[in-house]
């Protein structure tokens, strides 16, 4: 099976590790989409289950690449981008079934602005479709990061507008700015790659738009499960290691110690959650990698072009919507 040859206004990357049928409904809704002038890369991860060989018959827009390795979802999708060449990418979870005009919308909201480099769509929760699953990544000046309204009633979903990076589950990206900026960081290999990801095109002076009208269906972790072992150790390492990575000189020495006093109540929560032995070495090993950290910290802070003060007013200060894991989508301005 080979991508149409023809260049196409976006390349659509799914990552694939056992994903079952989830794949297949995946795959459907996309073929589905009212746009038609897109390519897509199925990179699987040496998945075992037969979720690539149950798929249908697929047309020529579609390649698969069966990879001898699970390498991970950061990986996996470099890897993607790399078989491409058209000018926006989307990353697309398996276990997201899209609407019909969702690849439309996202494209035309991400294009409606030349600083916009990163653009999310409406997570609905695939299971319970009263509630959100998540309306843009959302980061705390501790180093905390979460989907916005994650779990709310749908009539909380705010109006298309600028957040502070998308969820990859459904994302769109420039091309220039992500190779520009690297890609996602390979060695998070899955979870919070794609705040690290935002965090970096931030720096270099990008925007972001959450777009309330491309909308999909997510399962949410639905194939690593959300607070699987898996998961939590994941999501705990790389928390650290984009704090260290991507917060400039000042703010970065005066929020370090609230960072560790995050950490440490995430140790102290894991006790009571039966998450004790995956958070604390998650913590362990963030440790043991801030060498490396701190090396592409170097390379990450010199291709800082946006003022501190400018990023400072991009994360979410507010208490309540920390704590309530709320919305923090602001109206959004064409011009800067």
């Amino acid at each position: 099976m080979s991508a149409k040859s023809k260049t196409a206004e976006v390349d659509v990357i799914i990552v694939n590790y056992n994903a079952g049928t989830m794949l297949r409904d995946c795959v459907a809704a996309l073929a589905a989409q009212d746009m038609q002038n897109f390519r897509a890369f199925l990179i699987d991860n040496a998945s075992q289950d037969g979720s690539i060989e149950a798929l249908p018959p697929l047309d020529e827009r579609f390649e698969v690449i069966k990879l001898d390795e699970n390498t991970g979802f950061a990986r996996g999708n470099n890897i993607g981008v790399a078989r491409g060449n058209a000018p926006w990418i989307v990353m697309l979870n398996p276990d997201a079934y899209a609407e019909p005009d969702w690849l439309r919308q996202l494209l035309a909201a991400a294009k409606s602005a030349p600083s916009i480099v990163m653009a999310g769509s409406t997570q609905i929760d695939a299971n319970y479709r009263h509630l959100l699953d998540g309306a843009g990544d959302l980061y705390a000046p501790t180093g905390f990061a979460w989907r916005g309204l994650w779990h709310r009633p749908l009539d909380r979903l705010p109006q298309t507008g600028e957040v502070f990076g998308p969820c990859a589950a459904a994302a769109a990206y420039r091309r220039d700015a992500f190779e520009a900026a690297g890609g996602f960081d390979e060695d998070f290999f899955c979870y919070h790659e794609d705040v690290d990801l935002a965090f970096r095109l931030r720096l270099s002076g990008g925007r972001a738009v959450q777009v309330r009208e491309a909308v999909v269906y997510h399962e949410g972790s639905g194939v690593a499960g959300a607070q699987s072992p898996f998961a939590v150790y994941h999501g705990t390492r790389n928390r650290t290691w984009t704090f260290v990575k991507n917060m400039p000189l000042v703010p970065f020495l005066c929020l370090a110690p609230f960072h560790a006093g995050l950490l440490i109540g995430f140790i102290v929560r894991a006790m009571f959650k039966g998450q004790f032995r995956p958070t604390i070495t998650g913590v362990w090993d963030s440790l043991a990698g801030l060498g490396t950290a701190f090396e592409k910290r170097r390379a990450v802070q010199a291709t800082r072009r946006i003022k501190t003060l400018a990023l400072l007013r991009m994360f979410t200060w507010s208490p309540i919507t920390f704590f309530s894991r709320g919305s923090d989508v602001r109206p959004w301005r064409h011009k800067r």
